[in-house]
């Protein structure tokens, strides 16, 4: 659903950086984040939101902590480490899981996942204004911009609409995006210098956020459920595939592709939410959806430096 937050377990640049089980793995893991908007909505048929992100939370916890196991890695005894991932898990997994499973419930899926796609326009912001690890450029500044314009054409405030629904599952999606993006930002900007590896970043802050719902059990997962086969797949494919193993996947193409190359799965994820939708849902967009959507790529793509500007003329002197 998301870029990893975690350093990669290898830096070097190697030879074979496009072999085929690479691409295996980089194609399942934008499949299965973008399944996870269906998946979310397939589950709210037969339990409430909460219980979609509590389950979301444990079950893939405990898929991390199997692999995490298997892997005869070590956790990180700085009290320190713990508290940042703390905060990471936070933002990273309780809030989005939350915000974007109470956004299901009046917004399509479809639409959430291409709020998702708003991610890396989130992190500039907030690695730039709030955490000061980086810089803005002028086609960053532009690419902002232009995303924040395709925001707005994606909410279409020139109809009436509910505000008590639509506009406020959007405003959750952008909510949910936001925290993914602080959570990137706190991860460079206190996270990195530790140099944890991808799995166990990745146990860590699963593990603890499922930590974090089960004690909130009471408030978040106490409900009636209809588990019907639908419901209890969808359950355990978000947790186990989608909060889970695509992790460990991404890791694995960030460790041979690099953090640049891996990140295109940002623009991968909202196709596939926004077909799956289309396909099994039958979901529909109306025209200024996709419009906005591709003015969010277009600013995610300047934000991230795969497009430039045309360098400004000096005049000679």
């Amino acid at each position: 659903m998301s870029i990893p937050i975690a350093p990669p377990e290898r830096t070097e640049k190697h030879d074979q950086a496009s072999t085929l089980g690479t691409s295996l793995r980089f194609a399942a893991a934008g499949l299965v984040w973008g399944s996870s908007f269906l998946f979310m909505k397939v589950a709210l048929d037969g339990v409430s939101f909460g219980q979609v992100a509590w389950s979301r939370a444990v079950l893939g916890a405990l898929t991390l902590v199997v692999i995490f196991a298997l892997s005869r890695r070590r956790l990180p005894r700085q009290p320190i480490v713990w508290a940042h991932f703390a905060v990471l898990s936070l933002f990273f997994a309780v809030f989005p899981y939350l915000l974007f499973a109470w956004a299901e419930q009046f917004v399509s899926s479809g639409l959430a996942s291409i709020y998702n796609a708003t991610t890396p326009i989130m992190t500039a912001v907030f690695a730039t204004l709030v955490f000061r690890v980086e810089k803005l450029t002028r086609a960053q500044i532009l690419g902002i911009t232009l995303g924040i314009f395709g925001v707005l054409v994606i909410i279409s405030p020139w109809q009436a609409g509910d505000i008590r629904g639509s506009l406020l599952g959007q405003l959750a999606c952008l909510g949910a995006a936001s925290c993914y993006g602080i959570a990137m930002s706190y991860q460079r900007r206190f996270v990195t210098p530790y140099r944890v590896a991808g799995v166990t970043s990745a146990t860590l802050t699963i593990g603890i956020a499922a930590a974090i719902f089960l004690i909130l059990t009471p408030l978040v997962a106490i409900g009636p459920v209809t588990l019907t086969l639908p419901v209890v797949a969808s359950l355990l494919a978000l947790g186990i595939l989608g909060t889970g193993v695509a992790y460990v996947w991404n890791y694995r193409v960030l460790a041979e592709w690099g953090p640049t190359r891996t990140s295109t799965v940002t623009y991968i994820t909202p196709v596939i939410g926004v077909i799956l939708g289309f396909i099994v849902l039958k979901e529909t967009l109306s025209w200024h959806e996709p419009v906005g959507a591709v003015l969010v790529i277009l600013g995610v793509l300047l934000t991230q430096g795969r497009l430039r500007l045309p360098a400004r003329k000096v005049d000679p002197i």
